[in-house]
């Protein structure tokens, strides 16, 4: 009996539970993009999404990682430029114009667009492409890809706005970021068909579908094109490694028949970002090693259709009909008034999604 009794004062010594404020209850929304849902997207507006990219760039900048990718990056790029002529002068110039040394101490750095500077003369002027980065507002991993694009661009000089960016998980709160911090985003899935049109271009393509990379090297298929091209993205040996022969070699011609023209640097591994940067090279195309493969890899320039690819891992262009005239001025108005809105956060002029104009032809 007394033990009995002991039991019970204590069980009514127990404090009662306390019901926790709306405010700290995870939503479900949350916990749905937590848990990977398709499509979903936490309950924050676009400031707090711009103050988690500004925290992922501040972890970054400070990491072993970054450090060490930088080194990789610069010692790539060397390269690349030093086979690029200028059109004011030889080789050499271009390299030492090669803008890889930020002014600003990046930990530091706000997340709005950096002051675009006119680049002096001879400079090897880079513009960047960017697809897959993925849905930034609720991932992640994906603000540290975009927070890496971010800090890439500014050591390299290249301003936001000659930086295009796609994905088709963007959500509108996403464009709309996206715009805030300067970058150009895309108004419709090139899957990857996109040509450099004679500018030394950087494609940064994180954790991409085979087949998109594919397509960017038939759309530049030629020794030219190529020798102007780097890309940023998924490991071409991991692949080869990864694949079937028959299946590389049938589904994606292209990667398989430049494997032996391009020289890779892999990313460094570090506990911190490894499942973020994990099986990512840079890769750059040497003209000697392109002027040495055969002669009909250069005539073989089918457009590709994947028509019998199974597990294709890109999401194709889909044909949609063009809005109703009487829901498009309301659409366009969301959008400006959520860019203008953030514009403000960040304090710099942006472009709305439905109004933004592409500052030179790509």
């Amino acid at each position: 009996m007394a033990a009995a009794a002991a039991a019970q004062e204590a069980w009514r010594a127990v404090s009662p539970r306390r019901r926790r404020s709306a405010a700290r209850r995870p939503k479900r929304r949350e916990a749905a993009a937590a848990a990977g849902t398709p499509g979903a997207e936490p309950e924050v507006d676009g400031g707090v999404v711009l103050r988690r990219i500004q925290e992922a760039r501040e972890d970054l900048v400070i990491s072993d990682f970054w450090s060490s990718a930088l080194e990789t990056i610069t010692g790539c790029l060397r390269k690349h430029v030093e086979q690029l002529r200028a059109p004011e002068g030889p080789p050499s110039a271009a390299l030492g114009h090669l803008h890889l040394a930020a002014r600003r101490v990046e930990a530091d750095a706000g997340p709005g667009p950096v002051p675009a500077e006119a680049p002096p003369p001879g400079a090897c002027r880079f513009k960047s492409v960017c697809y897959g980065v993925g849905s930034f507002a609720s991932c992640a991993s994906a603000r540290s890809q975009l927070a890496f694009l971010l800090l890439l661009l500014e050591r390299c000089q290249i301003p936001r706005s000659h930086c295009w960016v796609y994905d088709p998980l963007f959500s509108r709160l996403e464009i709309a970021v996206l715009n805030a911090l300067g970058l150009v985003v895309l108004g419709e899935n090139e899957e990857g068909k996109r040509s450099v049109c004679g500018e030394p271009t950087i494609f940064y393509m994180p954790h991409c579908g085979t087949a998109l990379y594919n397509n960017l090297l038939w759309r530049n298929w030629s020794v030219d094109a190529l020798s102007k091209v780097v890309i940023v993205g998924n490991s071409f040996r991991g692949l080869e490694d990864r694949l079937l022969t028959r299946i590389l070699h049938k589904h994606y011609p292209y990667v398989a028949k430049i494997l032996t023209g391009l020289e890779e640097l892999a990313f460094p591994q570090t506990p911190r970002y490894m499942d973020v940067f994990n099986d990512t090279s840079i890769h750059w195309f040497p003209v000697e090693k392109l002027m040495q493969l055969p002669m009909d890899t250069w005539v073989f320039r089918e457009e590709p259709d994947y028509q019998d690819c199974e597990d294709l891992e890109i999401i194709r262009k889909k044909t949609e009909e063009p809005p109703r005239a009487d829901r498009a001025p309301s659409r366009c108005a969301a959008y400006l008034a959520m860019s203008m809105r953030l514009c403000s956060e960040v304090g710099t002029q942006v472009f709305s999604p439905c109004t933004n104009t592409t500052p030179r032809s790509m």
